[in-house]
């Protein structure tokens, strides 16, 4: 599809919304889509990393394109964004946001479902359907009061007015802010970091942090969870402890 493009390197696949001129605003059709790929790239062995970016300087996503025929409720339909957005959607792949410029309402949904966000200086996060009198997405406001300080992420509901990067920072939404030039390169030095951690430990781990983070801790702690059970009797679990002993890299091989 011409409004997204993959492309693979190494263990990582980068996703990018190639709109720019629209504010890569999401269509009814690059919404199922989306889902589409995330449906080929979180099952493939060879796929360690998933980095999600958008093309331009003004904007990762504004959100759903609302001035397509039809496209506010089906897409609203989807949490905001089917695909990651979507309410059922999870990815045991980490996936690692590349946001610069505008992230908005379903835009906002889409930046903060990364498990790792890298942000540019020009970035602003914000949920502004209040503004505009519209509130079919509900996935962006979730999000924030999960996500954020309360009183923080109801500011940003109430208002319409927008978090910048360095706030974003200091509140502990995204994990590194850089030179809006120098995003993309950030964004690909922690995906090939991740890419270099055994992909089953990685997916184990994701899984156990993030499918009880509502639990009491001391319910969380006492759940046997069935990923970790499996890569304990893993060929990657025996290979990482040899190479730690012999002080060489790991081979990994997703199994």
């Amino acid at each position: 599809m011409e409004d997204l493009l993959v492309e693979h390197w190494g263990h990582v696949a980068r996703v990018t919304i190639d709109r720019p001129k629209a504010l890569n605003a999401v269509t009814v059709a690059m919404d199922l889509e989306l889902a589409r790929i995330w449906d080929v790239l979180d099952p493939d062995p060879g796929v360690r990393v998933i980095v999600l970016r958008s093309s331009g300087d003004r904007a990762f996503c504004a959100g759903g394109d609302v001035r397509e025929e039809g496209a506010r409720p089906r897409i609203a339909l989807g949490g905001g964004l089917t695909g990651v957005g979507g309410p059922l959607r999870t990815l045991r792949t980490p996936l690692v946001c590349a946001v610069q410029g505008y992230a908005l309402g379903g835009g906002f949904e889409l930046a903060v479902c990364g498990d790792v966000i890298v942000a540019a200086d020009t970035a602003r996060f914000g949920i502004t359907e209040a503004r505009i009198g519209n509130l079919a997405e509900v996935g962006p406001v979730h999000r924030a009061v999960r996500q954020l300080p309360q009183r923080v992420a109801m500011g940003m509901i109430l208002t319409g007015e927008h978090l910048t990067a360095d706030h974003a920072l200091a509140h502990g939404l995204v994990n590194e802010v850089v030179p809006a030039a120098e995003l993309h390169a950030a964004a690909d030095r922690w995906a090939e970091r991740i890419a270099e951690c055994s992909p089953l430990a990685a997916q184990a781990a994701k899984d156990a942090a993030l499918s009880r983070v509502g639990w009491p801790l001391e319910i969380a702690l006492s759940t046997r969870y069935e990923p970790i059970e499996q890569y304990a009797t893993s060929h990657d679990r025996a290979e990482g402890l040899a190479a730690f002993a012999e002080r060489r890299a790991p081979l990994w091989e997703g199994r």
